[in-house]
């Protein structure tokens, strides 16, 4: 369980809270704060791009870290985007549809897990990298008009795809429970 790629996952872990510290000091209003904020968001984005590589790479995939990618995943996006919301940068719709499907999405590959493990999809990694880039423009204390509205703009983006890839997963996990419904009843009837 101990190997460099877990190593980098749990070190993404930690830093949810100490991002979401460092985002809410002064309730978003420290200018530096943010810059801290930004900075750690983006080490941690980076570490879910090593720890994958290195697993696969290095042959370090582990139990441990098919499941803990993800929850330390969704939890840096969940948290960061509630901190978000709570300081008035983000509304709370954009954090509750994300929310919606970031847990529906892992609810639904742990409830298939015994039929098949469901891979990060395309739209699911672009999702991902679209929802990184929003994240962080809008942690940074934007001055510029024109960077708060690249920062709409790539937001807006991040649920389009996030409603789409949620769907998508949401059909893949229903052929999946037909799949092994059709061979439990042809197994039940060569029995």
């Amino acid at each position: 369980m101990v190997n460099v790629a877990n190593a980098l996952t749990i070190a993404r872990l930690v830093l949810v809270p100490v991002i979401a510290l460092v985002l809410g000091y002064h309730a978003g209003t420290d200018a530096m704060a943010r810059y801290i904020a930004a900075a750690l968001f983006t080490v941690a984005s980076l570490t879910d791009h090593w720890d994958g590589h290195l697993a696969r790479s290095r042959n370090l995939v582990t139990t441990f870290g098919k499941v803990a990618d993800p929850i330390a995943d969704k939890a840096l996006t969940l948290v960061t985007l509630a901190v978000l919301s709570s300081m008035g940068a983000l509304s709370w719709w954009v954090t509750g549809i994300i929310a919606f499907r970031e847990v529906g999405v892992t609810v639904l590959r742990f409830a298939v897990i015994k039929y098949a493990v469901i891979p990060a999809s395309m739209g699911g990694k672009i999702k991902t990298v679209t929802q990184i880039l929003a994240i962080g423009l809008y942690i940074l204390p934007i001055a510029w008009v024109w960077l708060a509205l690249v920062a709409q703009i790539f937001m807006i983006v991040a649920v389009a795809l996030t409603i789409a890839t949620g769907a998508e997963y949401a059909f893949q996990v229903a052929t999946i429970v037909a799949a092994a419904r059709a061979s439990r009843v042809s197994a039940l009837k060569g029995a």
